[in-house]
């Protein structure tokens, strides 16, 4: 079939050629443009001067010089004309003496240049690939011991990652990803993955079981396969910990399964490799927490829990020097003396949130906007300071921290930061080297998930004093677990519910609104200054009328800044006006799209984008939550810089995949932190997401301004929704045992 014949029919031709000259090559994507001088004759539309062809396409890293065979099709570009689209490419093994020449001496291996491989190859000619595969020892006939070593060893481990990735990219996995899983699995890698692809999401950090799944269907492991259902089952239940479960019962693990998977799995066949799954350790079942049903847990979840339940009832029953000391005087009396030392005014309920700190163990202090929490803090450090106690401020964000150090006035710390986590180790201060204080005080406790509960109280003597502050009406924590409420609940500490609301201007309506929302009271709406409502049904307009009130409207009229200022938080991230598509109108409404760029996965990141990070990242200084700028892009090195509130921080092209736009977040991310103005689409197509306690928690982010965009009967829905999605968490049952 000629050349013609085959593009007229669509069908994957098969090209050959040498490597004339890599233009382009992505090491993580392994993007490839070359120019290839192929074998026989090419259509004259196709060939350049110098009588190579463009190809282009994912594939292994080649050297100019190397042979190969590629599978693709002609394509047009729009700019740069025809060009072969690669499906897949394989070098050839040269089968002359001057083809390996060439081969060797193209720079695939470190060490062998043009005149080292003209020297091996004149000794063993036609047989010198066979004596480097096979009998690299022989290699001292031609060179000195210490080179033949060395280039033995170089070749062994070269050629080995290299038909590793040349075997990976058949299955769609990219060079980073297979050199990633050679440094795991090494020599064995092609007999392991072929063996059981499922392995790589266990053991392989980065791969997760939707890749090894996407490899193993290319392999054609059957849908049913045991492989599969078994990978699955754990993969399953950390989805169910990605939704806030910190274990789920037998059969809505088993529900989660064949959702995920795509099948309806024999029960008996799951039952039988959930049994082996339990016998190997790989997960945990328990019959305490749950009357009925078996709970299934994660290891890591399983053993977080206990001992956080364990370590927290010894907190709450050891004595302490300071309880001591506060039995022996009116300790009311001393700390409404000390405040109005300091000129804090304390209520009745704020006087004994304070003292219980002092009194108990284990204390909480909850309440809404408002209502004097952090009035109440400034009065226990003045307190503790008089007596002398060591104390810390902690708080489970970076933004959430600046808030109270700038709020009491005194160092607030992360909790990762107070801990001491190092990466790839865990914490500094843990059960073998805990903090050396008399009280933590934890504010925006709804936060704290349960792992990070369980490493702060491994991190405390027996003695100290912890203070849980927060509001138990927010959104709880991203990570699974719903430690204040359920710690609350148990019965096992003492908790303080501040009601009165202090915190209120007469011509404001956020703290009122957000109080009545929180009781199930519909908002006030377009009656103040602060707290505005826009009737809009149609998805497209409503995101239309977003950028129009965040670039143009609030700048005019009330003088906020469009990017400093304001804080768009949706309920959801799909659809017209969720949190994906509305960063794309933001960022190209707020942003000069002729501006430096460059792309981190899916985003395309510009010089003046507002973004945030999304993990803790002890390297850099930065921490999951924190919103900057990007200053500079240095698209050649594939890096930028962020400023954070003017400290720039530079990433390379693998941090910067911990960035995401944040002209407009989700509401969980909003938590812990305050904003001027915050504008919110609220639709009835977001129904999975309207809750109180959702709008209740974007609301409560606004200190001056609140813009709700959208239609009424969705904020009706939200405020009427009470019944908070129910986490599976055994904490509260196993605190009250």
């Amino acid at each position: 079939m000629s050349w013609q014949q085959a593009t007229f029919n669509a069908k994957t031709l098969t090209l050959v050629g040498v490597v004339a000259r890599i233009t382009y090559f992505n090491e993580e994507s392994g993007f490839t443009v070359m120019r290839v001088q192929p074998d026989g004759k090419m259509p004259p539309d196709v060939v350049a001067n110098d009588g190579t062809i463009v190809v282009v396409g994912a594939m292994v890293e080649f050297n100019p010089g190397e042979r190969a065979e590629f599978e693709g099709e002609w394509i047009t570009d729009a700019r740069y004309g025809k060009q072969f689209k690669v499906r897949s490419a394989q070098p050839l093994v040269p089968t002359s003496e001057a083809g390996l020449v060439a081969y060797l001496g193209s720079g695939l291996v470190k060490g062998i240049g043009e005149k080292t491989a003209a020297k091996i190859v004149s000794h063993f000619g036609i047989a010198t690939l066979d004596v480097l595969d096979n009998h690299p020892e022989r290699l001292i006939e031609v060179l000195k011991r210490a080179q033949a070593t060395a280039l033995a060893a170089t070749w062994s481990e070269n050629i080995g990652i290299r038909r590793v990735m040349i075997y990976l990219q058949g299955y769609g996995v990219t060079p980073k990803m297979a050199r990633r899983i050679y440094e795991e699995f090494g020599a064995d890698t092609i007999q392991k993955v072929q063996n059981n692809p499922y392995m790589m999401a266990d053991e392989i950090h980065g791969i997760g079981f939707v890749r090894a799944d996407g490899i193993a269907r290319r392999m054609n492991v059957p849908l049913d396969s045991p492989l599969r259902l078994r990978a699955g089952l754990t993969y399953a239940l950390g989805q169910l910990t990605n939704d806030g479960h910190v274990f789920a019962p037998r059969p809505m693990l088993l529900a989660k399964l064949s959702e995920l998977l795509g099948i309806e799995a024999d029960v008996n066949v799951i039952g039988r490799l959930l049994e082996d799954e339990l016998g190997a350790g790989n997960l945990i079942e328990d019959r305490v927490v749950l009357a009925n049903e078996p709970a299934i847990y994660l290891p890591e979840y399983h053993e977080a829990e206990t001992s956080a339940a364990v370590r927290l009832r010894a907190l709450v029953t050891t004595e302490s020097d300071l309880l001591k000391f506060t039995r022996s005087m009116p300790i009311g009396e001393s700390v409404r003396s000390t405040a109005q030392d300091a000129d804090i005014e304390l209520s009745e309920q704020q006087l004994h949130a304070v003292t219980s700190a002092l009194t108990h163990k284990v204390a909480i202090m909850t309440g809404g906007p408002g209502t004097g929490k952090t009035t109440s803090i400034k009065a226990l450090i003045q307190t503790l300071e008089k007596l002398k106690v060591r104390y810390h401020l902690t708080s489970p964000t970076g933004r959430a921290a600046k808030r109270m150090s700038e709020a009491t006035e005194h160092e607030a710390f992360t909790i990762h930061r107070l801990l001491g986590f190092i990466p790839g180790e865990g914490f500094y201060h843990d059960e073998d080297n805990p903090l050396e204080i008399d009280m933590l005080i934890v504010d925006e406790a709804s936060m704290v998930d349960l792992l990070l509960f369980d490493d702060i109280l491994k991190a405390l003597r027996p003695t100290t004093h912890l203070f849980l502050v927060g509001d138990i009406d927010q959104l709880p924590s991203v990570g699974a677990g719903n430690v204040l409420r359920d710690v609350i609940d148990s019965g096992a500490v003492s908790v303080t519910r501040l009601a009165a609301i202090f915190r209120q201007d007469k011509d404001s309506d956020i703290v009122a609104n957000a109080h009545r929302i929180n009781q199930g009271d519909e908002p006030y709406l377009n009656r103040s200054k602060d707290f505005f409502f826009f009737q809009e049904e149609d998805p497209d307009a409503v995101a239309a009328l977003v950028v129009d009130i965040v670039k143009n409207r609030i700048p005019t009229k009330f003088g906020f800044n469009p990017m400093f200022d304001v804080q768009v938080i949706a309920p959801m991230y799909r659809g017209q006006a969720g949190v994906t598509a509305l960063n794309t109108v933001l960022q190209a409404a707020l942003n000069n799209p002729n501006a430096g760029q460059i792309n981190a996965g899916t985003r395309t990141l510009r010089v003046g984008d507002k973004v945030m990070q999304t993990r803790n990242n002890y390297e850099l200084d930065v921490f999951n939550g924190d919103i900057g700028f990007i200053r500079q892009i240095d698209v050649e090195e594939k890096a930028l810089m962020v400023d954070y509130d003017g400290r720039l921080v530079p990433y390379d092209s693998l941090q910067m995949e911990e960035l995401i736009h944040a002209y407009c977040i989700s509401t969980h991310r909003s938590q812990g932190s305050e904003y001027a103005v915050v504008v919110m689409p609220i639709l009835t197509q977001h129904y999975m997401m309207l809750q109180r306690n959702l709008l209740y928690t974007a609301v409560t982010r606004a200190k001056k301004m609140v813009v709700l965009v959208g239609m009424r009967k969705a904020v009706q829905m939200a405020v009427k929704n009470d019944r908070v999605a129910r986490r599976f968490s055994g904490l509260s049952i196993r605190l009250q045992s």
